[in-house]
């Protein structure tokens, strides 16, 4: 863990401690920085990925903390800035910002955090969006946004994907990148924010049986393999 992120963690866990004298809800996980097995972000030959060569604003998705569950890795062509969130359980944490060169690089869960709708190899109703969204039924909130069209939630990936409209009550849970300034390589370390892991298994656990098996709540160790969302979907809805 960085510096960044242990005072995140710091900040994170005297919000749960004030929460918790207030008497306040909890929910399904705790807003605390989460550790899990290291992984090192490769690509489909195996080699490590280069944070300066991610094209700008394009799709990328990989696999972490679990096999089954998805994250979306970008690079956003802009600094992204540390800013203070909270779960829906009203859980305060403190968003590092982007990592890399330009500190333009993130990650985030692809799992919506209203109907838990996901990245799947044959269709995905949530991505990235450069530009404006152009749906009649909601107008975009802002430019560049992950947008959800299974609910129309948008997610503003500049500002730790806080919400920005839509249902969805809380922001897109974030995965914990640790950049090497010398080989510009990209690592996961663990998740911020309101997890929703448990409630997707549990939803997804007849799906994800037939798609991975067993394997689908083992956990990433070592490496993660990163595809272009065009790549890994064969069908990317666009609403």
């Amino acid at each position: 863990m960085d510096r960044r992120e242990f005072n995140a963690a710091c900040a994170t866990g005297a919000a749960a401690l004030a929460s918790a004298a207030l008497g306040a809800p909890a929910w399904a996980a705790s807003a605390q920085a989460r550790t899990y097995a290291r992984a090192l972000l490769v690509d489909e030959l195996g080699q490590p990925i280069k944070a300066s060569r991610l094209a700008a604003q394009t799709n990328y998705v990989f696999h972490y903390p679990f096999e089954a569950t998805p994250v979306f890795l970008l690079d956003l062509g802009k600094p992204a800035v540390p800013t203070r969130l909270q779960t829906k359980g009203r859980e305060a944490y403190e968003w590092p910002g982007g990592v890399g060169h330009k500190r333009s690089v993130v990650a985030f869960s692809a799992i919506c955090a209203h109907q838990l709708v996901y990245p799947t190899r044959e269709l995905s109703f949530i991505s990235f969006r450069k530009g404006p969204v152009a749906n009649p039924q909601t107008p975009s909130k802002g430019n560049d946004l992950i947008h959800c069209c299974a609910d129309h939630s948008q997610y503003d990936p500049a500002r730790g994907a806080q919400v920005l409209g839509g249902p969805a009550e809380q922001p897109l849970c974030a995965v914990l990148l640790e950049h090497d300034p010398r080989t510009d390589q990209l690592t996961a370390t663990g998740t911020l924010g309101g997890e929703l892991f448990d409630a997707f298994f549990k939803k997804y656990e007849m799906k994800l049986s037939l798609e991975t098996g067993s394997s689908g709540r083992k956990a990433v160790a070592e490496r993660s393999v990163v595809r272009e969302l065009e790549r890994f979907c064969r069908n990317p809805v666009r609403c």
